[in-house]
């Protein structure tokens, strides 16, 4: 196997504010995936970062431990579905964080509808045209999702998302995720509403 090639040239101004001055790009000899075609042409930073040339599954928690990253800051993409009668009722591409479960409860209310699912394992790939552990929002867009991202992405500045296929990592800014995406923030974990809470209560203690 060929050994992977590290992009070890000094880093400029502009990629030190957006990656920091020890990120790096593993370059290896591999098509770029829809998802890196789309960042480009947009002319969005970003770094990638290979974990498993033979394209296994990995859970997202999985991928962090693989890439070196905190698991707050590892984002997984899930699909969920409107329980609705209407016809065109839009599917999901929900991202939330590796460590994270989704609610579907809390989700429904964010967004005001009455129940929502999670897609099974074949209409997930099915719809996307992608494996589980390689579905990016990055290469739905335009696809008829609707795509949501879990409010603690707010805090974080930088965010890994799949690539688009299998053991492929994406690492960029949160703001540019957000505006090339177009995905709307929401609640989706119920630790979105408990961070939510304590948050309301350390505002109301005059201790």
């Amino acid at each position: 196997m060929r050994r992977p090639e590290y992009d070890e040239r000094p880093k400029t101004n502009d990629e030190r504010s957006k990656f920091g001055p020890s990120s790096f790009v593993i370059r290896r000899h591999m098509n770029k995936t829809n998802a890196m075609r789309l960042l480009d042409a947009q002319k969005i930073s970003y770094t990638t970062t290979v974990y498993d040339d033979a394209g296994e599954f990995h859970s997202a928690d999985e991928a962090a431990a693989l890439i070196g990253a905190p698991v707050e800051q590892v984002y997984k993409t899930l699909v969920v579905l409107r329980e609705s009668s209407l016809p065109r009722a839009k599917p999901m591409l929900v991202m939330i964080a590796s460590h994270r479960e989704v609610d579907l409860r809390l989700l429904a209310k964010s967004i005001g509808e009455k129940k929502l699912r999670m897609a099974t394992k074949k209409e997930a790939e099915q719809l996307t045209g992608a494996q589980i552990g390689g579905i990016s929002a990055l290469a739905q867009l335009n696809k008829g999702f609707e795509i949501l991202l879990d409010k603690p992405a707010l805090a974080l500045e930088t965010i890994h998302v799949s690539g688009g296929v299998r053991g492929v990592d994406i690492q960029l800014r949160v703001g540019d995720l957000i505006r090339v995406t177009r995905a709307k923030i929401v609640e989706a974990t119920e630790e979105t509403r408990n961070e939510r809470n304590q948050g309301t209560v350390e505002e109301g203690d005059s201790s």
